[in-house]
């Protein structure tokens, strides 16, 4: 079992009188990190995905919570989101019964963060999981298996299930694709037609790396723009894709509306577009060293609660950079460069500009840029 970063985080949240929420995409590990964390105690675990459980949770009221709950001390509501009024019950759990330790998973961001903001406000810790981090990989398999596995990684991705199943990678995706991706997508929006939903995120992960212009996308998928805009935001709020905005300090002839929009995980990604081929084969090398270290830079911005907020920069003139961190406005740009063959720098206009620090990351020292201190 991967020891996961947020375990320590948590722990040291128990006994503060408020709630303790994970969220994050299917299959991540959310059960069964905090599982782990209650360890030996004796906890009681009420599971959204039973309707008998279902039915218990929807709006009881005080003295029914008193009943399921007995004399447990610790209470874990497993995904959560799908119980009718869950924030409520929550918010009861906490202000009544200030000697349980409650804790919630949820594996979208739709109904659950919907359901439990306004009622928990103040009342909670929340913390999103995504799957196995670079960091944690190295951590539990060290230094050199990891190295020989990079390429791997780029292909298969880091989901739990993947990692634990080497041989059978492929499978192991399809399910997660077939059963998992769009399961919350469909049952928490008010998507009609699954076919567009199909043909959009297809779209999308032949264009990572690049900037997506939504009537363009609109003319592939064959809908309108508000249409694409709406289910892009629904994928982001599923954990399948998040959207990087272009950077803008006012310079002159910059390209202010741009998005680019990365999967949370590569093999999530090579398994919509059904391409496993080696890295030394593929066209799209590049997109896929690109997504890999962005999404690892977005899973470290979040466990280590870093305040950087994270762009790409572009020009109409063509100039680019990568990825660029403006944390506390000090300025960082990116060159991604599988291998570093020509001592790429980054474009002085932008360097100048923003009198910002830069950083060229290739193979040799990625671990510098998938790690934050």
């Amino acid at each position: 079992m991967y020891s996961r970063y947020l375990s320590d985080l948590i722990k040291k949240r128990i006994g503060s009188g408020k709630a303790i929420i994970v969220i994050g995409p299917r299959q991540v590990g959310k059960t069964t990190l905090i599982e782990s964390i209650l360890g030996n105690e004796n906890y009681l675990l009420l599971d959204g995905d039973d309707p008998k459980t279902r039915t218990l949770l929807t709006e009881p009221n005080t003295e029914q919570i008193r009943t399921i709950l007995g004399k447990y001390k610790f209470v874990f509501i497993d995904e959560a989101q799908r119980i009718e009024g869950i924030g409520l019950t929550m918010k009861i759990i906490t202000d009544r019964f200030k000697d349980v330790q409650l804790f919630a998973s949820g594996s979208s961001s739709f109904d659950l963060t919907n359901k439990i903001n306004e009622p928990l406000t103040g009342r909670k810790w929340e913390y999103q999981l995504f799957p196995i981090s670079w960091e944690e990989y190295e951590n539990h398999h060290g230094f050199l298996y990891s190295e020989q596995q990079l390429e791997n990684r780029l292909l298969y991705g880091l989901y739990p299930d993947v990692l634990n199943n080497v041989g059978d990678e492929i499978n192991i995706l399809r399910n997660l694709v077939n059963s998992y991706l769009y399961r919350d997508i469909l049952s928490y929006s008010d998507i009609r037609k699954p076919e567009i939903l199909d043909k959009l995120v297809q779209a999308l992960a032949l264009q990572v790396g690049s900037e997506v212009n939504y009537s363009e996308l609109a003319q592939i998928v064959n809908v309108d723009k508000n249409t694409i805009s709406k289910y892009i935001d629904i994928l982001q709020k599923g954990y399948i894709v998040f959207k990087l905005g272009s950077f803008s300090r006012n310079v002159r002839n910059e390209i202010k509306t741009s998005k680019k929009i990365y999967f949370y995980d590569n093999g999530i990604r090579n398994m919509i577009i059904g391409n496993f081929d080696p890295i030394n084969l593929r066209m799209d090398k590049g997109a896929l060293w690109e997504n890999f270290l962005i999404s690892e830079r977005i899973k470290q911005i979040e466990y280590k609660q870093s305040l950087a907020r994270t762009y790409f920069w572009r020009t109409k003139q063509q100039q680019e950079v990568d990825f660029v961190e403006d944390n506390g406005g000090k300025i960082t740009g990116f060159e991604f460069k599988w291998i570093n063959k020509k001592n790429a720098k980054l474009p002085k206009t932008f360097t100048e500009s923003y009198n910002a620090e830069s950083m060229v990351v290739d193979k040799e020292n990625f671990r510098e840029f998938v790690k934050i201190n």
